[in-house]
């Protein structure tokens, strides 16, 4: 599947993957319904894109004004793939990759004191995996007050409308995929 910048910046550049078969990417459709709802002003936001795969979603985000993003992904194929898209596009320098799996990594996180402004995170299609990203964010000192969340998963996965201090605001579907958008209510 050949994936493209929707907007911003890098409007229309290639990104570059690695297809074995595994990877199941959010197609350029999904991705730029999902940036339709989000805020158009990401500037200054710290982006955390989880099952990265080849980092489209927060390269998206960049390409749209972000600040920085930080790129999770177990897979070392994913990692490489990453860090040449962001070298490709002149983004290096606001780019973090970490390869290894996601529970770790946003254990490791936490662990740093850092604060997200936008999760966009694409698990793999099974059960429980949306489930434990979003417990995982609502448990873990992760989001900054304002927060966003969001998180594509099967139509048939049973994600809560709330965890912690995250709410269900919005949810769509396009074919095959759905996606859930949490927003941090105020304390």
């Amino acid at each position: 599947m050949r994936m493209r910048i929707i907007s911003g910046s890098h409007r229309g550049r290639r990104l570059k993957s690695k297809n074995d078969g595994r990877l199941r990417p959010t197609s350029d459709r999904v991705r730029e319904a999902v940036f339709n709802i989000l805020p158009p002003d990401l500037s200054d936001a710290r982006v955390l894109d989880l099952f990265a795969g080849t980092g489209a979603l927060g390269i998206e985000a960049l390409s749209r004004g972000a600040f920085a993003a930080v790129f999770v992904d177990a897979s070392r194929d994913a990692a490489k793939a990453i860090r040449g898209n962001l070298a490709d596009f002149g983004l290096a320098d606001q780019g973090r990759v970490i390869n290894k799996r996601v529970a770790t990594a946003l254990r490791q996180l936490a662990d740093e004191g850092r604060k997200f402004d936008l999760v966009l995170a694409d698990p793999p299609y099974r059960a429980d995996e949306p489930r434990r990203v979003m417990e995982a964010l609502a448990e873990l000192d992760l989001l900054s007050d304002e927060a966003i969340v969001v998180i594509e998963h099967e139509p048939e996965a049973k994600l809560s409308a709330v965890y912690g201090k995250l709410n269900r605001t919005d949810y769509r579907e396009y074919g095959g995929s759905a996606v859930s958008f949490f927003e941090g209510r105020p304390k």
